[in-house]
């Protein structure tokens, strides 16, 4: 990332960066949470079809298209699916802590604190005493 080649000169890159970050951090979830959904159809659809008769027909989308096949040919597929799909989960899960910890080391280097959403409507009117509410900021200011 940009952060790697060249350091962030000013708080709005740093609050840019951090910002795509947190996206990134957002779209893995939402993406693991997408396929948690399709384990547990594909064992749903399992556990329907596991105890009926093998010979018997069956219909599977396949890329679109609705294929007839018999249950014997349908499970093992449906079966590999599933473990495909939890596989990815786990890389997914394995992504997103490496990122998490990567989101904690940049929060660390430049002091990043999130705003609170009362701190930002106080920033009209402040209040004598109240926290400026700065979203992000170098360790050091004027480098």
């Amino acid at each position: 990332m940009a952060a790697k080649a060249e350091e962030p000169i000013n708080e709005q890159a740093i609050a840019n960066i951090y910002s795509a970050m947190r996206s990134e951090i957002t779209q893995i979830y939402s993406k693991i949470t997408e396929l948690e959904m399709e384990v547990s159809e594909h064992s749903l659809v399992i556990n329907a079809i596991q105890p009926l008769d093998p010979a018997r027909r069956c219909y599977r989308m396949i890329g679109g298209v609705l294929v007839e096949r018999t249950i014997k040919e349908v499970l093992p597929a449906v079966q590999r699916n599933k473990e495909g799909i939890e596989e990815v989960i786990a890389r997914l899960n394995e992504a997103l802590e490496k990122k998490k910890k990567e989101i904690s080391d940049f929060e660390a280097k430049y002091k990043v604190r999130i705003r609170k959403p009362d701190e930002v409507k106080e920033e009209g009117g402040r209040k004598e005493g109240s926290a400026q509410g700065v979203l992000v900021g170098p360790a050091g200011s004027n480098e």
